[in-house]
């Protein structure tokens, strides 16, 4: 007695075929009993499913950063080979005469004011101790001294103008001016406020060594100064 077959509850033994002839083949539409089951087929005229690619899973390793010479920022060109030493150095007058215009300017006010104090003091008589002592009490005009602090501060801001500028676009007036770009060798990215600042400061290492640093680009490989290595950056061209 078969328990395990629900097809045959009463425990009936199949007929069995004759010597010779094959056993009955099940209906086309179900399969018996220990048949193996096939997928259901799409009627004729739909459209067949296209299998699904896979997706990433998590755990699978992204796609690493773009190194130097894919596209940067959208907008700021290309990079097609290292910048130039007289690129850089252009550059690098440009932005000086920007930020140092107006408070260049103010110094010089200043400076005339002292100036005309000191002529005061040379125009007494030498033995005339009064006028000597009034003009070197009165010294230079208070007004010298605050155009001296408004230049301060406007030289001030422009180099921190230009500072964010070149962090966050890797451009200042001059770069862009030069058609050159400051980035990360490693992304092409810009390298933000922070390394920008950093950067600046690293080119106490540029003039420590007789300013051997800022000729450095001349012969190396990169064009880069001994700031550029601390912090990893490099200029390149635009165009």
């Amino acid at each position: 007695m078969s328990f395990g077959d629900p097809n045959n509850p009463y425990g009936q033994q199949p007929p069995q075929a004759p010597y010779g002839q094959q056993p009955p083949v099940p209906p086309q539409g179900q399969p018996g009993y220990g048949y193996p089951q096939q997928p259901p087929q799409q009627p004729y005229g739909y459209p067949q499913q296209q299998p699904v690619p896979p997706q990433q899973g998590y755990g699978y390793p992204q796609q690493a950063a773009a190194p130097y010479g894919q596209p940067g920022m959208p907008g700021m060109g290309m990079p097609t080979g290292y910048a130039s030493w007289g690129a850089r150095l252009c550059a690098l007058l440009i932005d000086g005469l920007i930020v140092g215009l107006v408070p260049g300017i103010l110094y010089g006010i200043a400076a005339i004011m002292a100036a005309s104090s000191v002529s005061d003091y040379d125009s007494c008589a030498y033995d005339d101790y009064q006028c000597r002592a009034d003009a070197a009490s009165a010294g230079p005009p208070a007004f010298a001294f605050v155009l001296i602090g408004l230049a301060a501060l406007v030289a001030m801001a422009g180099g921190i103008f230009m500072l964010v500028k070149e962090g966050n676009t890797g451009q200042t007036v001059g770069k862009k001016a030069m058609s050159i770009r400051l980035v990360r060798e490693d992304t092409g990215q810009p390298l933000g406020f922070g390394m920008a600042f950093v950067r600046r400061l690293a080119h106490f290492l540029d003039s420590i060594a007789c300013y051997i640093g800022w000729l450095w680009p001349l012969w190396d490989d990169k064009g880069q100064t001994f700031a550029d290595k601390a912090v990893g950056s490099v200029v390149v061209k635009t165009q």
